[in-house]
């Protein structure tokens, strides 16, 4: 939430429920329901600026792998959370992550699903005990994926270039982006990227609803330029996107 807006809410909650859907819950609360559910707690816990969370989970009705009888239940959490790096404006460190995204075929991957962040938190706590901010995460292929919870983007011979999203969540801050440098004659590509491409690039940054839109400074010895022309343009547009 931006100045008592959310943004994007029914976006998210649409996500919400589709996410449901792919784990086999069956969820009929409407969209509109979940979007006004979400103003009326900022209202209630006087915020206007915000980090909001949605859940669905399967309560304690039952036990076992069976999950189909636990019926869903669903919650809305909202705080002022402030900046999701420590000090952003400097821009953060990666190092390359221990664990890999899975095939396509093995995961779930388009849910935005508790399960599948356990690498994600055991891959930020490999940067972590590292002394870096957060992690390069690359699928089993060895192509560049993500981070443990943002997407990645990277100026290459002057083309906003960012990991086709087949293993991994295609964030809604990611497709923003995407569409911000459309609108605004950027060439932007969705494509194939190695380790190897990311030296080739001259900025780098990362998206998503609490890191926004983070430049990266270093990727294990290499480092970028933080204030660069387009990852201060896309800053600047996405701000005054969260605005409107």
């Amino acid at each position: 939430m931006y100045g008592g807006k959310i943004f994007k809410n029914a976006e998210h909650m649409q996500r919400l429920l589709d996410s449901a859907k792919m784990l086999d819950m069956d969820v009929d609360t409407p969209v509109e329901t979940l979007v006004k559910a979400a103003e009326d707690t900022c209202t209630k816990n006087n915020l206007t600026n915000a980090y909001i969370r949605p859940l669905i989970w399967r309560g304690s009705e039952a036990m076992g792998i069976n999950a189909k009888l636990a019926l869903p239940h669903i919650a809305i959490a909202a705080w002022d959370w402030g900046k999701y790096f420590t000090d952003p404006d400097k821009g953060i460190s990666l190092v390359t992550a221990k664990w890999k995204k899975a095939p396509p075929d093995c995961v779930p991957f388009a849910s935005k699903c508790g399960g599948l962040y356990v690498t994600n938190s055991l891959n930020k706590h490999y940067a972590l005990d590292q002394g870096y901010d957060d992690v390069l995460v690359l699928d089993w292929r060895g192509q560049v994926a993500e981070s443990s919870g943002a997407n990645i983007f990277a100026l290459i011979d002057g083309v906003l270039k960012t990991p086709i999203a087949d293993c991994f969540l295609n964030g809604i801050t990611r497709q923003t982006i995407i569409q911000l440098a459309k609108d605004n004659d950027i060439m932007v590509e969705e494509c194939v990227l190695f380790p190897a491409d990311l030296d080739k690039a001259s900025e780098i940054f990362v998206t998503g609803t609490a890191a926004e839109v983070t430049a990266v400074r270093q990727i294990n010895e290499k480092n970028y330029e933080v204030n660069g022309e387009i990852t201060k343009r896309m800053q600047a547009l996405y701000f005054e996107a969260t605005q409107s």
